[in-house]
């Protein structure tokens, strides 16, 4: 049975600061943002804006396209939870009226959580072939105003539907695994801002990714040529371009130059919005598809990490016709009509979106779409404008 991806949705916020304007008040060369970590631009979500609205935005794309009486499980992957015990997906479900008969919770493993919410729902699905799933990854990173991971920050959603037959990728079955109990990345509870440990958790990526990917082809009896494109968790660009050029390494000119071009065009949204955490490899998915399109039949290589960690490698093949499924006009005018942010704005934003809310505290929006309004006796609010 062929299970995989049928539909994408896509949302970040509609503020940005940009890193030219941000390695000038932090007192750096831009180059250092621009080219040593490889951003050019980082969402910025305000009070209104949090993991579930924006997990709700994504989901609207395509929900009116869907059967929805097919609809089975609805798996929510985040560590920007907004309840200790409440599932997001809940939240999610209401909003967009979905059925009542179906299974819905909550995922987390750092970024590996949407992944993990796929590889459930294609099990899933393969359970119930008259079923389909739909699984969000839907995250804010944050590690404070004027830290070394700053730059790092980003915001929004990927919602994909998982089901047999699918119309833009059939998800291959085998996948190579390796975790470990480490502490590159964490955040207490009672933290705001993630703590990281930024040269550690870029040599814990590397080294997984290498178990993984070596692991991968040998068990498939495949090449690195084999591939038309690798993709990998985002948190930054440039962490991506490490884990390729091992791949790449002593392979023939026309594989490396594939391989690169493939990763420049899957990068493309990643730099224009910063780290999503879970759904930063399937931005990059996303990117490469609408900004490349690639052939119809192409073997994707996906490799999703997890900081404290977690690490998957697995394939994917394109079927015919799947840039029908694609909307990269809407998602080009999602990017170009956002807000510029001065960096004194983007630091009260920030600032101001760490802040408990009281319980009945309203929030308005200035952003078309869903958004979180507040709070009436702890509740959280979600509306539509």
């Amino acid at each position: 049975m062929k299970v995989g991806i049928d539909k994408i949705g896509f949302y970040t916020p509609n503020k940005f600061v940009d890193m030219v304007d941000l390695a000038k008040a932090r007192d750096v060369d831009s180059g250092k943002f621009l080219i040593g970590i490889g951003q050019n631009k980082m969402a910025v979500a305000d009070k209104s804006q949090d993991a579930v609205s924006m997990a709700i935005n994504a989901t609207s794309e395509y929900i009116d396209k869907i059967e929805l009486d097919k609809l089975g499980l609805l798996v929510f992957g985040t560590e920007s939870s907004v309840d200790q015990s409440k599932s997001a997906s809940l939240f999610v479900k209401k909003a967009l009226n979905l059925p009542k008969n179906i299974r819905t919770f909550e995922l987390k493993e750092a970024c590996f959580g949407l992944t993990a919410a796929i590889m459930t729902a294609i099990d899933y699905v393969k359970a119930h072939e008259d079923k389909t799933a739909i699984v969000i990854g839907s995250d804010i990173a944050r590690y404070g105003v004027a830290t070394p991971g700053e730059v790092t920050q980003g915001a929004g959603s990927i919602s994909l539907l998982i089901k047999k037959d699918p119309s833009i990728m059939e998800i291959d079955s085998e996948t190579s695994m390796y975790s470990d109990d480490i502490d590159d990345f964490w955040r207490p509870n009672n933290f705001k801002c993630a703590l990281v440990d930024g040269k550690y958790s870029t040599n814990v990526y590397l080294d997984f990714f290498k178990h993984c990917f070596e692991d991968y082809i040998q068990k498939q009896n495949l090449k690195t040529s084999d591939f038309e494109a690798l993709l990998f968790h985002l948190p930054f660009t440039k962490m991506g371009q490490k884990a390729l050029k091992l791949a790449i390494e002593g392979q023939a000119p026309e594989t490396t130059a594939r391989l690169l071009d493939k990763f420049v065009a899957g990068a493309t949204y990643g730099k224009e919005v910063g780290n999503i955490y879970t759904a930063s490899l399937y931005m990059s998915l996303l990117s490469l598809l609408e900004v490349d399109q690639p052939k119809a039949g192409s073997l994707i290589g996906l490799f999703s990490y997890g900081s404290g960690a977690m690490a998957e490698f697995f394939t994917g093949r394109l079927v015919d016709g799947y840039e029908k499924q694609l909307a990269p006009e809407k998602h080009e005018e999602m990017l170009e009509n956002r807000q510029k942010l001065a960096v004194d704005e983007y630091e009260k934003i920030f600032n101001d979106s760490l802040k408990d809310l009281g319980a009945n505290e309203e929030v308005s929006s200035d952003a078309s779409g869903w958004y979180f309004a507040g709070t009436q006796e702890n509740i959280r609010q979600y509306s539509n404008k």
